[in-house]
């Protein structure tokens, strides 16, 4: 392979390339919603050393005046949406408050595959005036090894865990105002008391993540943060004079892990705990505290989150904030930790993770809505302007257009079913004809059921056409006849016959009456409409110049309003009489066809018994 073709090769693949990522990007996720703005998400701050990736993890949106436009969003959010920039995948997101007099939200959204160096790229759609369905999925905004997720963002009442939906007992609390919306507030001696469920246990030596903000108000000795216990089994987490301990028993045996730096009071902190293997870990703000060689116990009855329940077990209860409880059945690695801590907090690197773009709107439904805003618009300034003759003339207009319509649509079902009707008669006619003698002998019911072809719906159907009518009418006078001479019949007379032409004639125009009925309001509304219109016009108009003359204003925007109003009117008019005559030229040349159709039929019977019954004259 030349050089020239090689290339050739790699400028169509570069070409292609950005061709895919130029519509990638350009793709909208769902016309109904208008607004959307890029989000990127990053597992470490620009410009840091990257590290570990995050991997997946429930994001903390933090929405606000500075970077969302609430009025473009429903009163509750219910239509807001997270999609990857694939323009296809939408992400899991529940909201924990959603403030429409503070314009305030805090949205937890599901990111997959957070990287440390770079941008993951997720849009969020608002701006649906449908109003859609809220599409909150709480317990999917969390993988599979989370066991529970206590916000404390409940106005009222015990804290509800979003993984089992299951509520805590609790003493403690709430704090409207917290780090991250609501809170509780823990005094030593009003603990949470989190219900024992199938996704708490632990099992002996197995995994586990526990963490939590936490604000201490005092620091004194051994006060517990969260306790376990079964028997001589326990795991307790607390703190000690302001330094963060994990006490794990097994078997009776207790192991502490090392001091470290103290807390500070009235200062939030990520506090959390891994466990894995033989080691337990402590973490303060994403990085490693302490740590103490000890196995998970297994462990599968109830917790508290404030207190110790062992009786003189020389530990008292935290006294202080918690926000934000979440425990899982794995070790989270130090960058999911360090990710957590950093975006869910008030850090200055906080900030830098999530990137927040400006608002993008869906041109083709901009312009959709702005044409139909401009021009609907405009109709209802109009109206404003409409005096009462006006609005008489509309009502009319309106009535008429009404009854213009339900004659339309009731004459086209109508003309659809005869058209089905003559269908099945012509099929069944073909048969008949052959032998026209032996029905026109038969009796009454022979008759109506074409010689017993026809039953049910078909039978029903057959007799609404016009040639079944014309038909019957037919074969009566022929039986007539052969009724009133008996055996002497030997045929038809040429009076007879043009007796029999002119009785089918009659029924001609029967049939003719029947399909014109109720076409006059169509004519009404062709004819009346616009006269209707003018009327309605030609008086506002009266009214907006006698009305400057007395006011003795010469303007155009005195002027123009009456002018347009009365103008309205003549609209009216015109948006009666054009749909009626349209219907009215369709339905007609319908029914002109179908009236044709029974004039050969006509030609055809007669031309048919004058040769089944040759003149005797």
């Amino acid at each position: 392979m030349n050089v020239n073709l090689k290339l050739s090769y790699l400028i169509i693949a570069l070409a292609s390339l950005l061709a895919a990522v130029s519509c990638s990007a350009q793709t909208w996720w769902n016309d109904a919603w208008t607004v959307r703005k890029a989000i990127g998400v990053r597992g470490s701050a620009a410009g840091a050393a990257q590290g570990s990736p995050v991997g997946t993890a429930p994001v903390l949106v933090r929405l606000f005046d500075g970077n969302f436009t609430f009025d473009s969003a429903q009163e509750n959010g219910s239509d807001l949406r997270f999609v990857l920039a694939d323009g296809k995948t939408v992400l899991p997101h529940h909201i924990e408050r959603y403030d429409r007099g503070l314009n305030e939200a805090l949205v937890w959204v599901q990111v997959p595959e957070i990287q440390s160096g770079v941008a993951t790229t997720l849009y969020l759609y608002s701006g649906n005036a449908a109003s859609p369905s809220p599409s909150q999925e709480a317990k999917a905004t969390y993988d599979a090894d989370t066991s529970l997720v206590y916000h404390f963002s409940e106005a009222s009442g015990s804290p509800v865990d979003v993984i089992s939906n299951s509520a805590a007992t609790s003493t403690s609390l709430p704090v409207a105002g917290s780090l991250i919306a609501g809170g509780v507030r823990l005094t030593g001696q009003n603990p949470v008391t989190i219900p024992a469920n199938p996704g708490l246990a632990w099992t002996a030596g197995g995994s586990m993540t526990w963490s939590a903000w936490i604000k201490p108000t005092s620091l004194r000795a051994n006060r517990v943060l969260y306790s376990r216990r079964e028997g001589d089994r326990a795991l307790i987490l607390g703190e000690d004079g302001g330094v963060p301990f994990v006490e794990i028993t097994n078997q009776g045996v207790r192991q502490r892990s090392a001091a470290g730096a103290a807390l500070a009071v009235d200062v939030w902190r990520f506090l959390a705990l891994t466990v894995i293997g033989s080691t337990a870990t402590l973490w303060l703000d994403g990085e490693s505290y302490a740590s103490v060689a000890a196995a998970l116990p297994a462990l599968s009855g109830p917790s508290l989150l404030g207190m110790d329940d062992a009786s003189g077990a020389g530990a008292q209860g935290f006294n202080g904030e918690v926000d934000e409880l979440q425990i899982a059945k794995v070790a989270r690695s130090q960058a999911w930790l360090k990710f957590a801590a950093l975006h869910q907090g008030t850090a200055p690197d906080g900030a830098k993770l999530l990137s927040v773009g400006s608002d993008e709107t869906n041109q083709k439904t901009a312009e959709r809505a702005g044409f139909l805003k401009e021009h609907f618009g405009i109709f209802s300034d109009i109206s404003k302007s409409l005096t009462a003759d006006g609005w008489a003339v509309i009502v009319l207009c309106s009535v008429l257009a009404l009854i213009g319509g339900f004659v339309a649509i009731i004459k086209y079902i109508y003309l659809n079913k005869i058209a089905q009707a003559t269908k099945l008669f012509n099929a069944q006619w073909e048969a008949l004809s052959g032998d026209i003698t032996a029905l026109d002998r038969a009796d009454e019911e022979a008759l109506k059921s074409l010689g017993g072809a026809l039953a049910g719906r078909d039978l029903q159907l057959v007799r609404q056409s016009p040639l079944f009518h014309i038909y019957h009418l037919g074969a009566q006078e022929i039986r007539k006849r052969i009724a009133g001479e008996g055996e002497q019949f030997s045929g038809l007379s040429v009076r007879s016959i043009a007796a029999i032409k002119a009785r089918l004639d009659g029924g001609l125009v029967d049939e003719e009456e029947k399909l014109n009925s109720h076409l006059v309001f169509l004519t009404l509304g062709i004819a009346g409409g616009p006269y209707l219109g003018l009327l309605g016009t030609v008086i506002g108009v009266m009214i907006t110049f006698a009305v400057i003359a007395k006011s003795g204003e010469v303007e155009v925007n005195s002027i123009a309003p009456g002018i347009a109003g009365a103008l309205l009117a003549t609209v009216a008019g015109l948006a009666v009489a054009i749909p009626a005559l349209f219907s009215y030229s369709y339905l007609n040349s319908r029914i002109t066809s179908a009236l044709n159709g029974v004039r050969k039929f006509i030609d055809e019977f007669i031309t048919r018994i004058a040769e089944a019954y040759p003149s005797k004259e």
